[in-house]
This record gives C-alpha cells, structure tokens and sequence, in this order.
C-alpha cells in the first residue's frame, strides 16, 4: 500500500487525488493523509508561476514533515490571464510530475473582486450564497452548471501528473 501525502487539507482536492491514485493503482492501494502546510504565496495566487511555486513549496514542505511516504502530491489553485486554473505537482524519491489543469474562465464582475486578500472562493461564496464553496464545487460547479466540479477537473490534471510514475518510459 503506498502512502501519499496529500499537502492540503481541502476535500476536493483530496477526492480528486484519491480517485485518481485508485484508478492508476487499484482499489485499496494507498492511504491518503492530508498534511497542513505554507504554500509560501499569497492565499490567492496569481499568475502560472507563482502558483507552481506555491504547488512546489506545498510539495518541499511534505516532503520534510512526512518524510517516509511514497508519494508527495500538492494542488495549487490559481487565477491566470482571467481565468482560474490549477498545478499538480507529484513527487516520489525518484520521480516529479506535474500537469496544469484545465481553465476556466471568469466573468469580470468575479475578477473585479479577487486579490490576495479576497480569494477567488471568498468571492464565489459571497456571489453563490455556498459557504465554504472552494472546499466544494466551487466556481467550476457554478458556472458548469453543476455538470464539473473543482475536483473533477482536479482528477484529470491528477492523473496527467501521475503518468510519469506509472508508464516505463519516462524513466528511460
């Protein structure tokens, strides 16, 4: 059974890795736990690269708290060019993946309203009247209509990540 540690404490994100760990590797094949630490960037990150460096300080930072797991994974949620958006960063003692997840892009009115301080889900909660909606569907589920979800689009940039620890040759 492999142990990941999962650098957040968000319900969705770690759905969305648990889900994914299952599919690559099999039901009952490892055991998640969900690791508090910084990200070392603003609450609401801007931009690609400022919110890779969060994934992969999420990622520095389990590393050093949870030392003998299998598997190091973060999930970074940021906002890039208008539009929301996530890195996965994976590790294990030999292997980095990492995968940008699919965009969404937000109508001004949200945008006009985030900045480091006031997140993007702090917005969404206040315009959806859903407490808490970024430890839920958040702006993905509300403005798909329900039909995605943050942990759904979370999954496949999950399982983008994972490909290189699963497929023989990336490691050739």
């Amino acid at each position: 059974m492999y142990y990941v540690a999962c650098a957040t404490t968000n319900p969705a994100k770690i759905q969305s890795v648990l889900l994914a760990f299952t599919h690559i590797y099999g039901d009952d094949s490892c055991h998640i736990e969900s690791v508090v630490v910084d990200s070392d960037v603003p609450e609401q990150p801007f931009g690609s690269l400022e919110t890779k460096t969060g994934a992969q300080n999420r990622i520095n930072h389990a590393r050093k708290l949870r030392p003998d797991a299998d598997f190091w994974v973060a999930i970074e949620a940021g906002i890039d060019e208008g539009s929301t958006f996530s890195w996965v960063i994976i590790e294990n003692a030999h292997q980095h993946g990492e995968a940008r997840s699919a965009t969404l892009p937000l109508p001004e009115v949200i945008l006009q309203n985030v900045s480091t301080e006031n997140t993007l889900g702090m917005v969404m909660s206040q315009y959806s009247g859903i407490d808490k909606i970024g430890r839920k569907e958040g702006a993905i589920g509300v403005f798909t209509a329900g039909h995605l979800t943050r942990s759904s689009v979370y999954y496949q940039a999950v399982m983008l990540a994972l490909s290189p620890f699963h497929n023989e040759i990336y490691r050739r």
